[in-house]
């Protein structure tokens, strides 16, 4: 007499391992309680992020690629894999910078109809974003620490230039071209931009603290800026 054969005991299948070559799609930040994915598009600009946050907070010394990784929350090789090295980082950083900061004097510019109160929107725009992001400001004109031969760099701060010479234009009646410039317009697009830089940088730095307190009750940053314009402004050139 056969004995009953024992049943079938089915094994769970091993699990595959990745596919040579086979690249996580996310990487993982730890965060308070869970863990937040970063998908690879992603994690480029949360770096950048993370990056413009530890430059407004700890101001260009403390940032490092080992700051950037701990406040993105990644691996701290991170950074490097996708700017390289420091300067890479801070070069994109301040490719952004430029490009927010024609943005906003371009907006400026648009919403006035007169020549002059153009150029003094554009200027004021110009002291607001400088007073609004003091840390990624100073960066952008810092060379040293950037590379601009980076093309998004070069671009991005080209284009900058390109919209300030355009509003001295608009002041002068005149097509301004980076390329080609004459020595009064070059003379108008060094004064103005020496005078709102400078004043710009000074004021930041608080070293126009104790002027502003000796000005009557009511007069801000602002209005010392307009009166300076004011006093530098001559009669348009052409009909």
């Amino acid at each position: 007499m056969r004995k009953p054969s024992a049943a079938r005991t089915r094994l769970p299948r091993p699990a595959k391992s990745p596919a040579p070559g086979h690249k996580r799609a996310a990487l993982q930040t730890a965060g308070p309680g869970e863990d937040t994915p970063y998908h690879h598009g992603a994690l480029r600009d949360a770096l950048l992020e993370a990056a413009e946050r530890v430059l407004e907070r700890d101001g260009l010394t403390g940032l490092t690629l080992r700051a950037v990784a701990r406040e993105a929350g990644v691996s701290h090789a991170a950074p490097t894999h996708h700017f390289g090295d420091l300067t890479g980082l801070v070069s994109e950083l301040a490719a952004i910078g430029f490009r927010r900061f024609s943005a906003a004097q371009a907006a400026a510019f648009a919403s006035a109809t007169h020549p002059n109160e153009r150029g003094m929107a554009a200027a004021k725009a110009y002291l607001d974003y400088a007073r609004s992001h003091p840390g990624l400001y100073g960066l952008m004109f810092r060379n040293e620490r950037l590379d601009m031969t980076r093309p998004a760099l070069r671009e991005a701060a080209d284009a900058s230039f390109a919209g300030f010479a355009n509003a001295i234009g608009s002041y002068r009646n005149e097509k301004i071209s980076r390329e080609s410039l004459t020595l009064e317009q070059a003379a108008d697009i060094a004064r103005s931009w020496s005078l709102i830089h400078g004043f710009s940088s000074l004021l930041i730095d608080g070293r126009l603290n104790g002027m502003l307190r000796c000005l009557p009750e009511g007069t801000d940053a602002d209005s010392l800026l307009t009166a300076m314009l004011m006093s530098t402004l001559r009669r348009p050139a052409g009909p």
